[in-house]
């Protein structure tokens, strides 16, 4: 550790540009650093950069910035379970999200909305007629309705207007949705295992400098991003590789470092552990990566 790898204290320059310079250059610092150029240097030659969500992300108000992301054409792909989705469709048609768990299950209310369960329910039966994936028949519903409180904050309708593949990967039993009457086991299956080969389809994108990203998914996104990686790989003759992978979540799990820090990385590339509150560091994340394009 030299003297010269120290923090900084704040100086005539307060710009976020200089509050990054000013972090101390080692560990975890050094590593967030290192993504941010990673990140950028994938938008700057065209490669993939693949965002995997968990509904947490999407639950504390963070769409806003990674649609930003979007804007800019920085993103090339955008995966999340079937929590995110709900988050993202109520919050887009309703202006608010979440509820109190523990007080919804001691009566049995707890995801028991008829209008969430319904009409997602209803757009993946249109979107298994019409050969949709998940994600697409998702923001097609909230496209076709009359009135939606918070479109401009919706990672789902975003998707749509810049033109980026978003997949949404549910998770039979696991989500509010499927509690309710109007649930059609075969169109939840249809949609999402069409999402599931849409991500594979876009994963080759992510050789020679792309970045995979897992923002507080702690099981389902690395389990499906591992196995659309295998597809990528057996159709691509080994590729893609030499690209980097993170885990950022508010805690450690086993199947992210796993299945998207190591296993993924493990003969090329650099993977990525970063732990921390999605409210802080995913702002955080995406203000520097645009800081540093913006600078250069």
């Amino acid at each position: 550790m030299s003297a010269r790898d120290f923090a900084q204290p704040p100086a005539d320059d307060r710009s976020f540009r200089a509050f990054l310079h000013a972090l101390p250059d080692v560990l975890v610092a050094r590593d967030f650093r290192a993504v941010v150029g990673a990140v950028a240097d994938a938008a700057r030659r065209a490669r993939g950069v693949v965002v995997m969500l968990g509904g947490h992300v999407v639950k504390t108000g963070l769409a806003p910035v990674l649609i930003e992301l979007m804007r800019r054409g920085i993103l090339t792909h955008v995966a999340m379970n079937g929590s995110a989705a709900i988050h993202d469709y109520e919050v887009a048609r309703f202006g608010a999200t979440s509820e109190d768990v523990a007080a919804g299950l001691r009566d049995g209310t707890f995801g028991m909305a008829e209008e969430t369960g319904r009409e997602m329910n209803e757009a993946f039966v249109a979107g298994m007629r019409d050969a949709l994936g998940m994600g697409e028949c998702l923001g097609r519903e909230l496209e076709q309705q009359s009135t939606l409180a918070n479109p401009e904050l919706s990672l789902l309708l975003a998707a749509r207007r810049h033109r980026i593949p978003l997949t949404v990967h549910a998770a039979l039993g696991a989500e509010i949705i499927h509690q309710h009457p109007a649930a059609n086991g075969a169109a939840i299956g249809d949609t999402s295992h069409r999402d599931f080969r849409r991500l594979a389809g876009s994963l080759p994108r992510l050789d020679d400098g792309g970045v995979v990203l897992n923002l507080g998914s702690a099981v389902i996104m690395p389990e499906v991003f591992l196995k659309a990686l295998t597809i990528a790989r057996n159709l691509g003759g080994g590729k893609p590789e030499h690209f980097t992978s993170v885990d950022l979540d508010m805690q450690r799990h086993y199947r992210p470092r796993m299945n998207v820090v190591q296993r993924p990385t493990l003969h090329s590339g650099k993977g990525y552990e970063i732990t921390g509150h999605h409210e802080i560091m995913v702002p955080m994340l995406v203000w520097a990566v645009v800081t540093e394009l913006d600078n250069h």
